[in-house]
């Protein structure tokens, strides 16, 4: 049976911080359903352990797996300018000074998601996957190379080979040119008791000058680029919007409603 997954497409214009606090009670939500779950199997077991002529209380069984489906969420944002540090990012990867980058109302936040340093903003779609890795496979490679797999299969249906780059996480072109390597889509996570949080940052139509001031994911001499610029005119977003859907629904084999 098919693991359904809400979607919630929460706009434009959106102040990071707002979301990531949203993106953490999903999942401490998530957390707790899980904690509940157990103590309910717990529960029976000690009944049927201490009795076991006796029939565990009523309906604790079907209490527990009730809980025990947590719920999955997929959010879609635009973000206001913001620059992302991860836990393990080097600060020294932020090439502007404070003063400037609060003159060019950009944002700053160190996170608690894997990667380095990364840009989020206008015209640059957010993917925020809250998944119970316990209901699909339990291992971080599997669930990072299914992003990777999503913006692949999106690029396709725009006529470029997106690809992976050995040792990187994301999704880039040309990634084994020399000179010609160029990321498109950025993607840090966290994961808490198989719960999942942060996701991907897709280059759709995004200002690609916020980039220079950064060393983007901490990588030295690799480009940065966008489906506008690879396509040479502005994508729409509700267009890209719909095909990462469908794709997030055939590669993580899930119903998105």
């Amino acid at each position: 049976m098919k693991q359904t997954v809400l979607l919630k497409d929460l706009g434009k214009n959106q102040f990071y911080k707002e979301i990531w606090d949203l993106q953490e009670s999903l999942l401490q939500e998530n957390v707790q359903l899980k904690s509940q779950t157990r103590e309910l199997i717990s529960v029976a077991e000690k009944s049927d352990n201490f009795n076991s002529e006796a029939k565990p209380p009523a309906n604790t069984n079907k209490q527990a797996n009730n809980r025990a489906a947590t719920i999955n969420h997929l959010l879609f944002v635009e973000h206001n300018a913001v620059y992302t540090l991860g836990k393990s990012g080097d600060i020294s990867h932020v090439l502007i000074s404070e003063e400037d980058r609060l003159q060019k109302g950009i944002d700053f936040f160190k996170i608690n998601r894997g990667g380095d340093i990364t840009f989020h903003g206008p015209e640059q779609l957010v993917g925020y996957p809250i998944l119970d890795l316990e209901h699909f496979k339990t291992d971080l490679g599997w669930y990072l190379r299914n992003l990777e797999e999503v913006i692949i299969l999106t690029m396709k249906e725009y006529g470029l080979k997106g690809d992976r780059s050995k040792g990187e996480t994301g999704v880039w072109l040309d990634p084994d040119i020399k000179g010609r390597e160029r990321k498109i889509c950025a993607m840090g996570i966290r994961c808490s008791r198989w719960i999942t949080m942060h996701g991907f940052a897709f280059n759709v139509n995004t200002d690609l000058d916020y980039f220079n001031y950064i060393v983007p994911c901490g990588i030295e001499n690799k480009q940065v680029t966008s489906l506008e610029k690879e396509l040479g005119s502005p994508v729409p977003m509700e267009e890209v919007k719909e095909k990462v859907r469908k794709n997030f629904e055939n590669v993580f084999e899930v119903e998105i409603i």
